[in-house]
């Protein structure tokens, strides 16, 4: 095991979403041997403390300061959307490779603008996805990999969450919940993660998407509640998903991929966690489940990878380019219900 620590940074404010979450992950995170926090509000500061400890270097109010100081090797950016590409290309500018909140911005082609320059400096620039690294998402990614179903031919998605939270008037308040800050609802927030996962587990790319969003519950926000989506992949396979705020509690989520030889599908709630059937010779009969441990998962592992490809001991758990097309999803999604016709991702 490596012994080698680096100095990362988390650059925020008010608006940070996912602040617990983070600072536990970095404590937890060996090769995060040194934390400094920026928050020009300082509302952040007093959770950092508790969760870092002793780990927590230096407290800052600026964020230029904290980068000019400081060059750490990691800046973890959690802002709201729209205010946080010039953060993001500040940490690059400045040699940090970054890990972001998503969306991370509220115009693909911004972040767009941003991976060239992460990869003219060689750095890696990841969107926090983090049910990448969740250890069925693993399993199933060898099982598609290893040719246990065959080739792929089609894709089901979904991923509700509850209408509760948008009856409060402390949520509509928010920033996730105006689209000139948030980017999007539903589909920015939560559905993007099973949008990622699809082509992670398939191991191809959107050429093209299509599909409806809209504010179904009827709640007084600007940004949709409910989208249908289809999708048309790099390897020819075809894809939907549907992603809303429907029930008042929880979760209900779904991942099911079909293929020339078997399926296999993840259901996080309600259900067995991985469960697929392959009809190749030789394998097994019947509907096989996974009785592999569920955790490590969440945002610890993801952010723990994160820190390991900053100090250049492994691969990034997302890359630039795969962070940027899980954004040209959402935005070509928008893009279609605007227009009404189906956009090609690049």
């Amino acid at each position: 095991m490596s012994n080698k620590t680096i100095t990362a940074a988390v650059l925020t404010n008010e608006t940070g979403a996912h602040l617990g979450a983070y600072f536990t992950a970095l404590a937890a995170s060996p090769e995060a041997g040194r934390i400094v926090l920026a928050d020009p509000s300082g509302q952040a500061v007093a959770g950092a403390r508790r969760a870092l400890g002793d780990k927590l270097a230096k407290v800052y109010r600026s964020h230029a300061e904290l980068l000019k100081v400081e060059k750490p090797s990691l800046a973890l950016v959690s802002l709201e959307s729209r205010s946080a590409p010039p953060l993001i290309r500040q940490a690059l500018e400045a040699g940090c490779h970054v890990f972001a909140e998503k969306p991370a911005c509220v115009k693909p082609e911004d972040f767009g603008e941003l991976v060239k320059l992460a990869d003219a400096k060689h750095l890696h620039l990841m969107l926090a996805l983090a049910n990448r690294t969740n250890p069925e998402t693993q399993a199933a990614r060898k099982l598609v990999s290893g040719g246990k179903i065959g080739k792929v031919y089609g894709t089901e998605l979904h991923i509700i969450a509850d209408q509760t939270r948008l009856k409060t008037p402390a949520y509509q308040k928010k920033w996730y919940a105006k689209k000139d800050r948030a980017g999007g609802g539903h589909l920015a927030w939560l559905g993007i993660h099973w949008l990622d996962l699809a082509t992670y587990l398939t191991e191809t790319h959107a050429t093209h998407i299509t599909g409806f969003a809209a504010n179904v519950g009827g709640q007084p926000l600007d940004v949709e509640d409910s989208a249908a989506v289809a999708l048309r992949y790099a390897n020819g396979t075809l894809g939907t998903l549907t992603s809303g705020y429907y029930l008042d509690r929880s979760y209900h989520t779904h991942i099911k991929i079909w293929g020339s030889h078997g399926w296999l599908q993840l259901e996080r709630w309600g259900g067995k966690t991985l469960t697929w059937q392959s009809w190749k010779p030789g394998a097994k009969t019947g509907v096989q489940t996974w009785e592999g441990r569920d955790e490590p998962r969440g945002y610890t592992p993801f952010v723990q990878a994160a820190v390991k490809a900053a100090a250049g001991l492994a691969d990034a758990p997302i890359s630039s380019l795969d962070s940027l097309r899980a954004l040209q999803m959402v935005y070509g999604l928008y893009r279609a219900q605007e227009t009404g016709q189906t956009q090609a991702i690049a």
